[in-house]
């Protein structure tokens, strides 16, 4: 059997469950995989995290246990490749690149002061990326297109932790952008050898949003503020004054631009190694929903540290890397095995996602009825880092330690 049969026998079987859970808000990896199949050909497939998050508020906070602060999820992806003649191809995929899940539900009066109504968020982004390919000869595939995509959010801030932002809320809308992708592939069939370089633009959005923020008590603390501080020398009617008004704005979020790297060999006898190595852009990366920022801005010519500030921000860029290896069985089963590691985006991090990169062992396994079929399988079980969280109005409300998560995936493909 020649190794070039054994990249369909094989490989496929590494792809569920390989993204699932990683720094920052990633999600799904953005793999262009499906697009580098030979041929036609479609799969479907489902990612679930069930992720265990917990920690203690501050000292100053009461040191009370937050519970688990990690909600189960779920996403879909999708993808249809097309092999137009012998040189042109298209690809269609569908996955959530970006997205974010966190609920305080405990009794720690830092994040959630009645027990029932806690601080929480939930950000969801969802991408149809339309690929066009060039392969001059069986070797090189050069490949680009646009990207639409969708994201939208919510978030309640609840408890000691937010100060006199407890109790805001904020509905971010869906929007609509585009974006593109472009990358370049090369391969030896023979040896089944395969390498991609794929990259993804960041996409500006624009999200219309309802807030709810507290404005008068937001006034109020800061004219109260402005008089005590200047002992007397500033009255009532001037500090109003110093206090702008709010206006109505959106709030502009930008998902960060991405590269991707995947390469693949054989090694021996039915058997490849597999790699991929992931850069993402966080650093920079804030969300300031626009009552919020000016919230912040009022408040700051108090306490000067919250000018600027952000609901949700990351100060250094996510790197991810996985290898591993695959192997078949026999002509209806194969199975693979993988390490994985993960950088984080910077320490301390928001309370909305409190964990600082990860380690991850999985096992995947594929059966295939038919050589034009398969259904494939896999688990990862993640050791996730600790982490210190902070809110915009206090750089130490609490730490997060000895955490995990357990990811799997279904995929079923089918080529025609």
């Amino acid at each position: 059997m020649k190794l070039k049969k054994l990249t369909t026998a094989i490989v496929l079987a590494t792809l569920p469950a390989t993204g699932v859970f990683a720094a920052a808000m990633d999600r799904s990896g953005q793999s262009v995989s499906a697009f580098l199949q030979p041929g036609n050909y479609v799969e479907a497939g489902i990612s679930v995290l069930d992720p265990t998050v917990s920690g203690t508020s501050s000292t100053a906070l009461g040191g009370q246990a937050t519970g688990d602060m990690a909600n189960d999820y779920y996403f879909p992806t999708a993808a249809l490749k097309l092999q137009l003649t012998d040189n042109i191809s298209f690809g269609l995929l569908y996955d959530q690149p970006f997205g974010a899940e966190a609920d305080y539900t405990s009794q720690s009066t830092a994040f959630n002061p009645t027990g029932a109504d806690g601080t929480s968020a939930k950000v969801k982004t969802e991408n149809l990326t339309f690929l066009f390919g060039f392969q001059p000869n069986e070797n090189w595939n050069i490949y680009a297109g646009p990207v639409y995509q969708t994201a939208k959010g919510n978030v309640s801030l609840r408890g000691t932790a937010y100060s006199l932002l407890s109790g805001y809320d904020a509905d971010m809308k869906k929007d609509s952008e585009l974006g593109w992708a472009a990358g370049l592939a090369f391969q030896i069939p023979d040896i089944a050898l395969k390498a991609s370089l794929t990259y993804r633009s960041e996409i500006k959005h624009e999200l219309s949003t309802n807030e709810n923020v507290g404005v008068n008590s937001v006034r109020n603390a800061t004219v109260g503020g402005l008089v005590a501080a200047s002992g007397g020398a500033i009255n009532l009617a001037t500090a109003n004054a110093m206090v702008p008004t709010f206006t109505d704005g959106k709030t502009g979020v930008t998902t960060p631009q991405s590269v991707n790297l995947d390469f693949q060999t054989g090694v021996m006898a039915n058997t490849v190694a597999f790699a991929n190595v992931r850069w993402v852009n966080w650093d920079g990366f804030a969300i300031r929903p626009n009552d919020f920022g000016q919230a912040l801005d009022a408040l700051g010519q108090v306490i000067p540290s919250l000018k600027g500030g952000n609901l949700v921000e990351y100060k250094k860029d996510q790197w991810s890397a996985t290898a591993g290896v695959g192997r078949k069985f026999t002509e209806k089963w194969a199975g693979n095995v993988s390490v994985g590691w993960d950088s984080g985006a910077g320490n301390p991090l928001t309370t909305l996602g409190p964990t600082e990169g990860y380690w991850n062992l999985g096992l995947g396994a594929q059966f295939s009825p038919a050589p034009n079929y398969f259904i494939a399988g896999g688990v990862k079980y993640f050791w996730l880092g600790d982490a210190k969280a902070l809110t915009v109005s206090n750089p130490d409300v609490g730490s997060f330690q000895d955490n995990n998560a357990w990811g799997y995936g279904l995929k079923m493909g089918y080529r025609f």
